[in-house]
């Protein structure tokens, strides 16, 4: 009986290599920003700009597949020895992830959506680019993909990232303001705010007002006790 495995983490590099190593973790990147970012900002922020940016990504995943599928492309070589030769290779998943994720974020950020102070958005735009690059890398120098496997996966995130990012921020976010109002949403506290120039600055500024209003509630009740 021929027997697979759930292989989410597992990923091989020749030994002694640092520098394969290295990129073997890099080439988890798409697992830690799914499950250590996304996740994370979703109990911690409830932000559905967030939530549809998640959303594109799992449905650029499944596009992915159907591709995979349809064309059954062999991977290179190595995947005997990297045990792969039973999953497809065109495109490179890990590549498609990658650009999408760079080009949604660097069009997010260039559209001042959260960040109003021009040099931070410039710095957070090209943030993932560098990291989309070397994951790039990394499916090429590890063996799992070929060259030209790994392009068609960036490629094909791009126009993914650009297209999705448009049907959100041009069509959907008309439909925000309802969707935050349903009763679902308001349990949850899932909000929007993207109409806000600076959320950062503007959640430090009521955070600190609250904090100053308690203060001051707790001294006038301290006054009129004494």
């Amino acid at each position: 009986m021929a027997l697979k495995a759930v292989s989410l983490t597992h990923v091989r590099y020749e030994a002694g290599d640092k520098l394969g190593h290295f990129l073997a973790w890099i080439s988890l990147l798409p697992i830690f920003i799914s499950l250590g970012g996304f996740l994370t900002h979703f109990v911690f922020r409830r932000e559905l700009q967030a939530m549809f940016f998640a959303l594109g990504l799992i449905i650029s995943e499944f596009i992915n597949e159907l591709i995979k599928k349809s064309v059954q492309q062999a991977r290179p070589d190595t995947c005997v020895a990297l045990e792969m030769c039973d999953s497809n290779g065109w495109p490179s998943s890990h590549s498609q992830y990658m650009a999408f994720f760079a080009m949604y974020l660097s069009l997010l950020v260039c559209k001042g959506l959260g960040i109003s102070n021009k040099r931070s958005r410039y710095i957070t735009a090209a943030l993932p680019w560098p990291f989309t690059v070397l994951t790039m890398y990394s499916r090429v120098y590890l063996g799992y993909h070929t060259v030209a496997q790994v392009y068609a996966g960036g490629l094909l995130g791009l126009f993914l990232g650009s297209l999705w990012f448009w049907f959100v921020n041009s069509v959907l976010i008309h439909t925000f303001p309802m969707i935050e109002s349903a009763p679902i949403c308001e349990y949850l506290c899932i909000k929007d705010s993207s109409h806000i120039p600076d959320a950062l600055r503007f959640e430090y500024q009521n955070a600190r007002a609250a904090r100053k209003a308690t203060m001051d509630a707790k001294r006038g009740k301290q006054a009129r006790t004494d």
